[in-house]
């Protein structure tokens, strides 16, 4: 697809605005460090996760092998009479539409890519000091409330036209002999099975920052998520 390489550029430059170079000095209570607000620290930790977890969701195999691979390929499609069973008899027919279906769930994270990031730019964030202290996944999942289901609603459209002109026949004999079947609805489907696994993925990353931030090498982060803080 010719704008996978513009979203790509788009997660490199997730963390413009490279990390403060001065030593920070966190104070109870206190919502400003060094220049830095926490409501800044909130967005460097929501920029890094993202960039992480797009980067796990569209390494080679590691969309399906982590996330769709877990859902199953017949919740994505729904059964329809024979034509799916008789696909998915054969374990070679099966890789291969597998693999077709997460090619098509990779372009969908990398369509969400931009999005999350434009997002962590605007995000309004009322209580900085609540999100800091909050559980391992608090500001991720505050971003998800933010959002809502716009991730979901930009893919469905493009998501479901990628399957209409798959290159992968299968794909295509699939479509062709399930009589009715709603494509908008399979493309739903799959669209809110990337929505979770970037925000699950994203989870994860957040937890691992906020449990080891010294490895992020940031003097933001570690200021304010590190054993020495004092918020």
């Amino acid at each position: 697809m010719t704008e996978l390489p513009l979203s790509r550029a788009s997660r490199r430059r997730f963390l413009a605005g490279s990390a403060a170079s001065a030593t920070l000095l966190v104070l109870p209570g206190c919502e400003t460090l060094g220049g830095y607000s926490l409501t800044d620290a909130i967005r460097r930790l929501l920029f890094l996760s993202s960039e992480r977890a797009f980067a796990r969701l569209v390494a080679p195999g590691g969309y399906w092998d982590d996330a769709v691979g877990q859902i199953g390929l017949e919740n994505l499609l729904g059964a329809r009479g024979n034509v799916v069973a008789s696909i998915l008899t054969s374990s070679l027919f099966k890789n291969r539409l597998e693999d077709a279906f997460a090619d098509v769930a990779i372009e969908g994270a990398e369509r969400a890519a931009p999005i999350v990031a434009d997002a962590v730019r605007v995000i309004g964030i009322e209580n900085a000091v609540a999100l800091v202290n909050g559980g391992p996944t608090a500001a991720t999942a505050f971003l998800r409330q933010d959002l809502g289901t716009t991730l979901v609603e930009a893919m469905v459209p493009e998501l479901g036209q990628a399957m209409r002109v798959a290159s992968e026949p299968l794909v295509g004999e699939l479509l062709a002999g399930l009589t009715g079947i709603d494509v908008a609805g399979v493309a739903r489907n799959v669209s809110t099975s990337v929505d979770n696994a970037i925000w699950t993925e994203m989870g994860v990353e957040e937890a691992a920052i906020r449990a080891n931030p010294q490895a992020t090498n940031d003097p933001l982060l570690i200021g304010v998520f590190g054993a020495g803080s004092l918020l």
